[in-house]
């Protein structure tokens, strides 16, 4: 289920509008953000989940720089979130729920690949 027949320019633009909005949600004053919440370490095991997902899903053939990327960008998140103020802290705990997003999107990645190879032999 891959989108890499899209051209580049078009994948970069679809993952760099989720990105930005992944850091509006993380980076703007905490009362500028809509009042929806349920548990904050949920939320960032989910919106890792899912940008994750959609990196895998848009370059698949460059998973490696994808994974390495989404990290990088939950680590930068949280050092910003610390310094900058603005009612944000940036909180380690976090980045772990980050990194658990992260390995789900790959175990429900993987286990897509699995599926859809078997079902491909046995047809």
């Amino acid at each position: 289920m891959s989108l890499e027949r899209l051209p580049i320019a078009l994948r970069l633009a679809a993952f760099g509008g989720a990105v930005a909005v992944l850091l509006w949600l993380s980076l703007a004053p905490v009362d500028a953000l809509p009042p929806v919440s349920f548990w904050d370490k949920a939320e960032h095991a989910l919106a890792y989940v899912v940008l994750t997902g959609f990196g895998l899903v848009l370059f698949a053939s460059r998973w490696r720089l994808v994974l390495g990327g989404v990290f990088l960008l939950g680590a930068l998140i949280e050092v910003l979130q610390s310094v900058m103020g603005l009612g944000r802290q940036g909180d380690l705990i976090d980045l772990l729920a980050d990194a658990l997003g992260i390995a789900v999107a790959v175990g429900v990645a993987v286990l897509l690949r699995l599926v859809l190879n078997l079902r491909g032999r046995v047809t």
